[in-house]
């Protein structure tokens, strides 16, 4: 059997593949109930290939919103480079752009219509592992602090950025990195902008707004609108608080943008009509040689938590629980099974860590800052197209994005299914 700690993402994909392969599994959860929280994600082409193997591309189109542009502009709305995305760049899967509540909901919904209630053990988690005789045992709190013990073949330590099994691992890490920058994540309903499927980056390094679509048109022509500000902060209190889930006032944030209109966004006045903003510290950890413990492993933000920068961290997660799937056909619910998922892995996704910490695929918004102030009459006297061009390559290529590259590959677990 596979332990699995935590019914994120990376957990709840994790088991509908065991449920796919035929392999026993059980997930606990700390959490006493799942709830739709958070705000909007990106999941590309790569995770939706997966997902549509999982039999939820149904789902997915009536959920989220088929991303269909990236465009990027400066602080004050002129337009620096925009591409197309997912189906309109020629990759045979879509991007989605979702509520990350809402795929997660998904996700548990299916996994309990397949598996049962008693696949999830809700109220339960993880607080320690350890490998003896050829079997992993695992010790579970529960919200009343009674702790028993369930043993199994692998534990699969998918338990978020603040990872307790990772903590066992890496003993002297110490909380996430920080680097100064705070966001502040609301969603709007507003009238679209643009082709009405597009992922919008306006600013610079220290300073931007991130807003795209998550619904599709009500009645009226309105969508949801997610919307990120980030902005460059000295104060560290937020990070000493550790909170995640923080409520505050547009008077925090507002005021630095309160200029960012254009005649294609009104972004001040849609971020008004949000009904509530939370802040959070963008942070990330430094990227490990290794996640394999005995008969554990980490996966998901538990393995490499990444800035979002690069709107790739569903992704990944995803991605995560689909190869291990594939390790353990191959291998069994065995320790080399966890060693092949990580030679597999670990250089990738170590490398889009360090990649989104140079801003990802939007380095381009401060190359443009600070040549010409977000000001100018012809782009080609600030950045010339085939620059443009570069970038962009040498980032979808990184996380696999590359439309030749995807197209040429199926689902990773497409000999098995």
């Amino acid at each position: 059997m596979i332990i699995i700690s935590g019914a994120g993402i990376s957990g709840l994909s994790l088991g509908l593949t065991c449920h796919q392969l035929g392999i026993p599994f059980q997930i606990f959860e700390k959490s006493q109930k799942i709830k739709p929280l958070g705000v909007g994600i990106n999941i590309q082409p790569t995770a939706v290939r997966e997902l549509a193997a999982m039999g939820l591309l149904n789902e997915l189109e009536a959920t989220g919103v088929k991303t269909r542009e990236l465009a990027f502009f400066t602080k004050l709305g002129l337009e620096i480079w925009s591409e197309p995305r997912g189906l309109e760049a020629g990759y045979d899967f879509p991007q989605f752009s979702i509520h990350r509540g809402e795929l997660q909901m998904l996700l548990y919904r299916t996994l309990i219509n397949r598996c049962g209630t008693d696949t999830i053990k809700l109220g339960y988690e993880v607080i320690k592992s350890q490998t003896k005789q050829n079997k992993v045992h695992v010790s579970i709190m529960d919200n009343a602090g009674k702790l028993s013990e369930i043993s199994g073949d692998l534990c699969i330590a998918a338990d978020g950025i603040n990872s307790v099994l990772r903590r066992q691992l890496y003993p002297g890490e110490g909380p996430p990195l920080w680097k100064g920058v705070i966001l502040w994540r609301g969603t709007s309903k507003s009238k679209p902008f643009r082709s009405g499927a597009t992922m919008a980056m306006i600013g610079h390094a220290t300073q931007r707004i991130v807003a795209y679509p998550i619904s599709t048109p009500d009645r009226k022509g309105n969508v949801i609108i997610n919307w990120i500000c980030e902005r460059k902060s000295e104060d560290t209190k937020l990070i000493q608080e550790n909170n995640w889930n923080k409520s505050v006032k547009f008077n925090k944030f507002l005021p630095y943008f309160e200029t960012w209109s254009y005649d294609w966004f009104d972004f001040p006045n849609m971020v008004r009509s949000s009904n509530t903003v939370l802040e959070y510290p963008m942070v990330d950890r430094n990227p490990v040689d290794n996640w394999v413990d005995g008969l554990t492993l980490l996966i998901g933000d538990a393995a490499h938590p990444t800035y979002p920068t690069g709107s790739n961290g569903g992704t990944q997660a995803i991605l995560d629980a689909r190869s291990l799937g594939k390790a353990l056909i191959e291998y069994g619910s065995t320790k080399t099974a966890l060693h092949h998922f990580q030679e597999q892995t670990l250089k990738s996704s170590n490398s889009v860590v360090l990649a989104s910490r140079k801003s990802g695929p939007d380095t381009i918004l401060q190359i443009v800052e600070e040549r010409c102030g977000g000001m100018f009459e012809t782009l080609d006297s600030v950045i010339s197209q085939q620059e443009l061009s570069k970038h962009s390559a040498n980032f979808k290529s990184l996380v696999g994005l590359s439309v030749t590259q995807f197209n040429k590959q199926s689902s990773l677990l497409g000999a098995y299914l």
